[in-house]
């Protein structure tokens, strides 16, 4: 038991990193075919993620030590899995709690949920259901087969046919379960009202600032560390790659650069953009309103702290400010909008362009009084 929770937590995390990594893509493809972020929607994602790493966790770990291995064969009969539940019934005891019915039982319930996503999150019916859970089946039994692609010198796992017919019954009744959700909401399809305007609220401009603020950190990081190796083995400067004020510098300052561009060019951060979000109206003149939305924002407040001394304190009480005033101005519009004395607007609206005169079409601003 306590391996197989430690086999559960690994995909937990293995998916909770591809899931921050891909959360930003997830918000700006949630909003132009759905014109929304759902949140059932969001979790169904991630426990897609999950459940596909855990797959291969399951399926494939602990991996032996190569001296302690021992070879295993092919299981070729189709019928074995029939007398072995034979066997379990006319043996003394509970049947449901033999060895032969658990793995039976855990054979079909794993691939369960692959049927249940294909259909509800990729619009796909049980023909799709049967050929991707036999081709992932048949592709996981290959990979023990072969000593995980030759990394062994033999098989250490059966390759069993009756696992690729549980496995695809287990895919199919998934597809059958995943009946019960509305149509409406199965699919990849654009909604009908995609592209309609919907309400500004601190609910998704908080979304926009998380959506900032993770693409801010894993481009930074990339950036840094891609620093760090050119140091390392382009440069053989090891006291800079110890030091680390060059992969900070490189990484703050190239990220904060690109929301700078991001920003002059089309109005928006790429939070804002991901979540379908302009600035408009203001009294400041449109090049320095969108400066001033830059510095009020994750990218201008983290190159704050390049500056050294006291300038690395006043960065990060900046930025925590920032997240405070989310809550207390108008549609969340935060310190980039006090700064640049604009507001906020769905961008799809009617007239929701970035200009620098009066401020055009408005979209569901929140009643509390603006900051």
């Amino acid at each position: 038991m306590g391996e197989q929770l430690f086999l559960g937590a690994i995909a937990i995390g293995i998916g909770l990193v591809a899931g921050v990594a891909l959360f930003v893509p997830f918000v700006a493809i949630s909003y132009r075919r759905r014109g929304r972020l759902s949140l059932p929607r969001l979790l169904l994602w991630f426990a897609a993620l999950v459940y596909f790493w855990a797959i291969w966790t399951y399926t494939l770990l602990p991996l032996p030590e190569p001296g302690s291995i021992r070879c295993v064969g092919m299981i070729t009969d189709p019928v074995a899995i029939v007398r072995d539940v034979q066997r379990a019934i006319a043996a003394p005891g509970s049947t449901l709690t033999h060895p032969a019915v658990l793995q039976l039982a855990f054979n079909v319930l794993l691939f369960v949920p692959l049927g249940f996503f294909l259909r509800v999150l990729g619009g796909r019916g049980i023909l799709v259901a049967l050929l991707v859970g036999l081709g992932l089946s048949l592709f996981v039994e290959t990979t023990q087969l072969t000593g995980v692609w030759g990394l062994y010198p033999c098989a250490y796992r059966f390759f069993d046919v009756g696992d690729l017919l549980t496995n695809t019954t287990g895919s199919v009744l998934g597809s059958v379960f995943g009946l019960v959700v509305p149509r409406a909401h199965r699919g990849l399809a654009t909604a009908p009202d995609a592209a309609m305007p919907r309400p500004v609220t601190r609910g998704r401009r908080a979304v926009a600032m998380l959506c900032d603020g993770i693409a801010f950190f894993l481009i930074s990081g990339i950036v840094s560390v891609a620093t760090q190796l050119f140091l390392q083995y382009v440069r053989h400067d090891r006291a800079a790659v110890l030091d680390g004020a060059w992969a900070a510098l490189a990484g703050t300052g190239g990220a904060a650069s690109l929301w700078l561009i991001v920003i002059a060019i089309s109005g928006r951060s790429i939070g804002d953009l991901a979540v379908q979000l302009r600035y408009t109206g203001g009294p400041v003149p449109m090049p320095l309103a969108r400066l001033l939305r830059w510095a009020g924002g994750v990218a201008g407040l983290s190159a704050l702290g390049l500056l050294g001394g006291l300038f690395g304190p006043l960065s990060s009480a900046l930025l925590f400010a920032a997240c405070v005033m989310l809550f207390f101005t108008r549609a969340g519009r935060g310190l980039p909008g006090v700064l640049s004395g604009q507001h906020l607007t769905d961008a799809r609206a009617p007239g929701a362009g970035d200009g620098s005169g009066r401020a055009t079409h408005s979209v569901g601003h929140s009643s509390a009084r603006s900051a």
